[in-house]
């Protein structure tokens, strides 16, 4: 089996550009969508598995240094004077769109939220951004290893990884209070399938990630299974968080990508400023 590893989008635009994948694996809708944009995945592929073609979930923590030194509890602790934010740039990153819109969703959520408020919260976290890579694994990579910022917002699965590889002893992982809800879809990349003939392959590849094994493989790697069942034998590593949804608090990722993330939109219009 040949694999390839990377930012989600930037995969997105490599199967785009002529990479012959039977499958892919992303991190957001949007990236899929592009692919059935250029008619290489079905239309209807968000209903060609379970759970919107998701098998597992994640969500956006918080991860600080060993002893939390700047006490770091919440999403409204991100934009106090001296607090350093790393996290990808939400442009060019689908951790960093997480992370931007899970930030949004606290604000507007809030009692008394609205999005003029929610607006003004994340200018004020971007304030306390020093870099904005252009990936996930960039940004954690800056905080972990380049030793840059206080808090890193990254998928709960990237949080445990950058743990496993510095150890427990310089990292540490905070729940926020709420959060966003990081459905992972996955796709036959119908065109490449049909040249290899490699359709029935990958629909039993795609479809062993719902099974039992498969799902204790996802939670041994820290993503949270749909499997209620094995959910439960994890939960000692899965803290309740309370997530917002994309689909609920922004209208779905089409919309949320027009109206924050496209060129000109809310996003530039804050960071641009």
């Amino acid at each position: 089996m040949n694999q390839s590893h990377g930012g989600s989008s930037k995969q997105a635009r490599a199967v785009l550009d002529g990479l012959e994948a039977d499958v892919v694996t992303m991190t957001q809708a949007t990236d899929v969508n592009i692919l059935a944009e250029g008619r290489l995945v079905a239309s209807d592929w968000v209903n060609r598995f379970p759970h919107r073609a998701s098998p597992y979930t994640s969500t956006i923590v918080f991860l600080v240094r060993k002893g939390n030194p700047k006490a770091i509890r919440d999403w409204s602790d991100l934009i106090k004077q001296g607090v350093q934010v790393i996290l990808p740039n939400p442009k060019t990153s689908g951790n960093g769109r997480y992370s931007y819109l899970a930030a949004w969703s606290y604000a507007r959520n809030a009692a008394g939220g609205t999005d003029a408020k929610a607006k003004d919260f994340i200018a004020r976290l971007l304030k306390n951004v020093p870099v904005l890579d252009t990936g996930g694994r960039g940004a954690t990579t800056t905080f972990a290893q380049r030793g840059i910022g206080d808090v890193l917002l990254t998928f709960e699965n990237e949080a445990w990884l950058a743990i496993k590889e510095l150890g427990q002893h310089e990292l540490e992982i905070v729940i926020p209070s709420t959060s966003l809800l990081a459905e992972a879809p996955v796709a036959i990349v119908e065109k490449w399938a049909a040249k290899h003939g490699t359709q029935a392959m990958a629909q039993a590849y795609l479809s062993a990630l719902y099974s039992e094994a498969g799902q204790i493989i996802a939670a041994k790697h820290y993503l949270r299974p749909r499997d209620e069942a094995v959910l439960k034998k994890f939960e000692h590593q899965f803290p309740k968080v309370t997530t917002y949804t994309v689909e609920n608090d922004f209208d779905g990722w089409p919309n949320a990508q027009k109206t924050h993330f496209a060129d000109g939109r809310v996003f530039d219009q804050i960071y641009l400023k």
